[in-house]
């Protein structure tokens, strides 16, 4: 059976009364689709959400979540520490099994023509369904973020949709939708309130400054945890895995008389990431459970809250719902 993923990001955590009407609104709407995660942070005022199913059951639990979305978030009130454009920020598809890249790609395209006809939403296409080189970039594409949205449209305008600013615009922003691979969005705080040592260190290990392939990444400040932190996406976790990012963000913390106090993974994580880093810290061991738990150990995931298991990988996710 054809299954992908969908990883939606809305711009709603602060207001929890609100979060709870729209997460509401898309139980009622979800019919065979499985939520698997919910992950929300007041600093980024973001939730991200991870749902799974077959593809059709997808695009349209998906385009429900933007109409729900569009309801009840406006973005001319929005704040938070995590770049954005719209109330539905990003809406990445990503194959699971039985399904191509190519073909989810055109799973993406039917839902980015969808949101805009139907819900007048200006959708940029990215990664495997951008129409240029630029755009498949999702940071080009937030570059200016919401705020600079209405300049943005003269330069770079929206694939489909309004691609001019008026009041149904300004309240919903702008959203990105394409198909792509597994992205590994890790958080790795520091023991400092400096929010310029994180952004220093994130232009140091970011790929297109130079610094580790498949990589991205920001420094901001959590008030939740009273620290900086060092936020990366994990693009390509072939070519930089999980250790591969915790160790260089220690080093250079290091460098700087800080160091790494704890990490968090937003979203869910393949299982082969979380193993593949269990191998490298404890190379002699071969059951499952007990990479699985030394990946947790030395990369500090159990520092914020207890990293299980069941909760966290995409794979036993799927297994026990």
């Amino acid at each position: 059976m054809q299954l992908i993923e969908a990883v939606p990001n809305i711009s709603e955590a602060r207001d929890k009364e609100n979060l709870t009407r729209i997460l509401g609104d898309l139980q009622s709407v979800l019919g065979s689709v499985r939520l698997l995660h919910v992950d929300s942070n007041e600093d980024a005022n973001r939730t991200v959400l991870t749902l799974a199913g077959n593809p059709e059951q997808i695009v349209r639990v998906c385009f429900m979540l933007f109409r729900i979305c569009q309801q009840y978030i406006d973005m001319r009130f929005h704040a938070g520490e995590h770049p954005r454009l719209g109330a539905v920020d990003v809406c990445p598809l990503v194959p699971i099994t039985d399904i191509t890249l190519a073909q989810t790609a055109a799973y993406a395209d039917g839902l980015a023509r969808r949101v805009a006809d139907e819900l007048h939403i200006p959708v940029y296409l990215y990664e495997a369904n951008a129409t240029s080189a630029e755009r498949a970039n999702l940071a080009v594409l937030r570059h200016g973020e919401y705020e600079g949205l209405s300049q943005k449209f003269k330069t770079l305008p929206p694939d489909y949709g309004p691609h001019h600013w008026n009041d149904a615009v300004a309240k919903t922003g702008a959203s990105v939708i394409g198909a792509r691979h597994f992205l590994i969005a890790f958080n790795i705080s520091l023991n400092t309130e400096n929010v310029l040592s994180a952004i220093d260190i994130a232009a140091k290990l970011r790929e297109k400054n130079g610094g580790l392939c498949g990589v991205k990444a920001i420094g901001w400040y959590m008030e939740e945890y009273r620290c900086a932190q060092v936020s990366f996406n994990i693009t390509n976790f072939h070519q930089n895995n999980l250790q591969d990012v915790f160790e260089a963000c220690k080093k250079e913390a290091a460098a700087r008389g800080l160091q790494v106090t704890a990490s968090e993974l937003i979203g869910l994580v393949p299982l082969e990431a979380i193993l593949q880093a269990g191998k490298f810290y404890s190379p002699k061991e071969q059951k499952e459970e007990s990479l699985i738990a030394s990946a947790a150990e030395h990369l500090l995931l159990n520092k914020i809250r207890p990293f299980i298991p069941h909760e966290r990988i995409l794979e036993k996710c799927l297994q026990i719902k």
